[in-house]
């Protein structure tokens, strides 16, 4: 058992050499059974009682499995990844990524880094086309990169990117904002500018490194990003077009849709009287979590959860799982016959689709895998990279089978490498968790979810 364990760790650590960009992992039975212990069905853990594979441990196996099946698989190596444009070794074919790699995403010296912003990965999502946003929206999420990480310089050069894009391409970013939004883009615009020049001038401040004035100066700095941030995320959504709606096909048209976003806030509690959360050293009487829904990116499944919430299905509903890889909720009966929300007058669960938006395409796809479509390295609109991105639970092997069932992912990127884990294009990501994703570790099974309610957006709610 210790030589299989020192095996396992010795080719993990091998494969952790190689940038997760290099290499693509193609189906096979083994990344399947990969699959099956790093996602969930929506009425059981996947595991299979009486297992050997059971004795190890999850976070062990699951990236051990996942790197096997690369290591025996055929690569598919990526230009420019280990500057190659043609076949490295006989046999293996040299291809293009199926996205462009953004800024935030590509590959580092450090191997690959991977955009875990659930804001930014929500302004991504936004369907508009704006070079210009685009390039002040990644000059601003600098700024907040370089903080976290001390790099004041490099801060200061992406806050005067960031005012050079305003000074130079002000009337091209007003341009795409559309007509009822140019007054309150202009007003924008000017508040940007005025925490950017904050934010010049507290990074001019002298604050000796590592001394409690530095640590001040780093908290200020964080706070004026982040309005920042706000700024430029009000902006591009003063870009979607009026009236956007996404295409739904006729026969899912009877369920509800969400056209647009909406936000929800979570109150949880402990399932016992009188216990409180500990999460880092500090006690919490309960938690409460800001979730933003995107409709723009799944219509159906966003919809579903609005309705649901709309409807109190989730107060007083209990975790039903809790594992360190997901917190999963929604099942009216755990330990009944019934797993999802039977409507009013009705003796059926409603059931909704699997909804996967790849991120070339028009509109979403319905009842398949990107796997099952022969997409199966496609970049998805939301992808399962933010701690706290909120999915949709279903039968694993069926695929339009999710009803009330949805879990918060706790990310790990050991265990999810940049663009390459498991759920993309698999399970639907519906949404982020924006505000306390953290307290998210400390919520465990039996703990008790107080109250669900739409703060914003819910009259972009569809029901026919």
């Amino acid at each position: 058992m210790k030589r299989d364990c020192c095996i396992v760790l010795v080719l993990v650590s091998i494969l952790s050499l190689i940038p997760a960009d290099a290499f693509l992992v193609p189906a096979s039975p083994l990344r399947a059974q990969a699959s099956s212990l790093l996602t969930m069905e929506a009425t059981k853990d996947p595991q299979t009682p009486g297992s050997p594979w059971i004795n190890l441990p999850r976070k062990i196996l699951a990236p051990a499995t996942l790197a096997f099946a690369t290591w025996q698989s055929t690569f598919s190596f990526q230009p420019g990844i280990l500057g190659a444009s043609s076949s490295v070794f006989p046999g293996f074919e040299t291809v293009q990524s199926a996205h462009a790699a953004r800024p935030s995403n590509a590959p580092s010296s450090a191997g690959s880094r991977v955009n875990k912003d659930a804001e930014s990965l929500l302004r991504y999502g936004l369907p508009i086309n704006s070079k210009e946003a685009r390039e002040l929206q990644e000059a601003v999420e600098g700024v907040k990169e370089n903080i976290r990480g001390k790099r004041l310089n490099e801060g200061k050069k992406d806050v005067q990117r960031a005012k050079s894009i305003l000074a130079s391409k002000r009337e091209k970013l007003l341009k795409a904002v559309r007509p009822d939004g140019k007054e309150r883009a202009q007003e924008l615009l000017k508040e940007l500018e005025g925490n950017l020049d904050e934010l010049t001038a507290t990074f001019a401040e002298d604050a000796g490194r590592g001394s409690e004035q530095e640590r001040a100066k780093l908290d200020l700095a964080y706070k004026q990003q982040l309005d920042a941030s706000r700024a430029v995320t009000e902006v591009e959504e003063l870009m979607v077009p009026a009236g956007y709606t996404v295409s739904v096909p006729e026969e899912f048209s009877n369920l509800p849709q969400l056209q647009g976003r909406a936000e929800v806030d979570m109150v949880l509690k402990k399932g016992e009287a009188g216990e409180k959360f500990e999460i880092k050293g500090k006690l919490y009487d309960s938690i409460q979590v800001k979730m933003v829904i995107d409709g723009f990116n799944a219509p159906v499944t966003a919809g579903n959860f609005v309705d649901l919430v709309q409807k109190g299905f989730y107060n007083n509903r209990p975790i039903t799982r809790s594992d360190g890889f997901v917190v999963q909720y929604g099942d009216p009966d755990p330990q009944g016959e019934v797993h999802g929300y039977v409507p009013f007058g009705s003796k059926d669960v409603r059931t909704i689709p699997l909804e996967i938006f790849v991120a070339q395409d028009e509109s979403p796809m319905y009842g398949m895998t990107t796997e099952d479509d022969g997409r199966g390295y496609s970049a998805t609109r939301l992808p399962f990279q933010a701690y706290g991105a909120i999915g949709m639970a279903r039968e694993e092997y069926v695929a339009d089978s999710a009803s009330s069932q949805v879990f918060w992912l706790l990310f790990e990127s050991d265990l999810t490498p940049a663009g390459k884990n498991l759920l993309d294009g698999r399970y639907t990501c519906f949404g982020y968790t924006t505000e306390n994703a953290d307290l998210l570790a400390g919520v465990k099974e039996g703990d008790v979810i107080v109250s669900a309610k739409v703060v914003k957006g819910g009259e972009n709610l569809v029901k026919k």
